[in-house]
């Protein structure tokens, strides 16, 4: 009688094994979404339809800086726009997860012999891969209404490689609230959260217009300096302002995901570690 051992094969290391899975996991993830469009359309087209509207139905109410008409404001809007749709990408990724765990998908992975990480590196891996798809659909439809990158094509690589950063970065935060809340009609309900992070930001206007106060505390959010660091490498008005944070928008558009991925990456491999005993 021959028996199976579930030890790796002689020669693969814990890195090699740790990759395999993960690339597993996000392959397991991507058939998951095949299955089903419905929630594809939704995700993908979600970001379009804010693009049309804030593009077309308030833009032509809203003062861009420096002047103009709708057509300048729209491109004043569009790399906000991108950064909004990274910054609302964390509440998908805390309903995946949360999903998974009620079905007793992450039960299952647990009971298999696989690296623990993959798991969760697996789901950051799956974001990415989601979110360049979502940028893809979002820079097409702006290049229809108008929009334009005027930085060259460095420019525009290092500004879509921020965005991604950004995401990245707010993947870590989706997995640990996933994690934590119950359900994922709970998990929905961030979206209380997400909606004003970004209202009081630079995405639809600068925080010099806003009352001082509240101004202050857009100028410091991690979503308006990625804002205005993708609008100076897009060559797009609104770059700049007048407080330090805003001056050192490219430095602090990497800075702040760094911080937010060294606090919450732990925090979230420590939840599925203590979920797994």
């Amino acid at each position: 009688m021959t028996t199976t051992s579930l030890e790796p094969p002689a020669g693969r290391g814990r890195a090699y094994w740790a990759l395999a899975d993960c690339w597993n996991v996000v392959r397991r993830t991507l058939t998951h979404y095949r299955g089903k469009p419905v929630y594809i359309a939704w995700q993908l087209g979600f970001p379009i339809l804010s693009v049309l509207l804030y593009g077309y139905v308030f833009g032509g109410a809203m003062k861009p800086p420096g002047g103009g008409g709708a057509d300048a404001y729209r491109d004043f809007l569009m790399p906000g726009m991108f950064v909004m749709t990274m910054a609302f990408g964390f509440i998908n990724t805390a309903t995946a997860v949360v999903t998974d765990a009620n079905k007793g998908v992450i039960d299952r992975f647990r009971s298999m012999p696989m690296a623990p990480s993959a798991v969760v590196t697996g789901r950051g891996v799956t974001d990415v891969i989601i979110a360049c798809a979502e940028l893809a659909i979002l820079a097409g439809t702006a290049f229809v209404m108008g929009w334009r990158s005027d930085g060259g094509f460095l420019g525009t690589v290092a500004a879509f490689g921020l965005l991604l950063l950004l995401r990245y970065c707010l993947t870590w935060v989706g997995i640990w609230l996933g994690l934590l809340v119950p359900d994922p009609e709970a998990a929905g309900g961030l979206f209380a959260v997400a909606f004003p992070l970004t209202m009081i930001s630079s995405v639809f206007v600068q925080p010099g217009t806003m009352p001082d106060w509240l101004g202050t505390v857009a100028a410091w959010n991690p979503i308006s300096s990625t804002a205005a660091a993708t609008r100076e490498l897009f060559g797009n008005p609104g770059a700049g302002g007048g407080s330090w944070v805003e001056q050192h928008a490219l430095l602090m558009a990497v800075v702040w995901p760094v911080v937010i991925t060294a606090v919450f990456l732990p925090l979230a491999v420590r939840r599925f570690q203590r979920l797994s005993r």
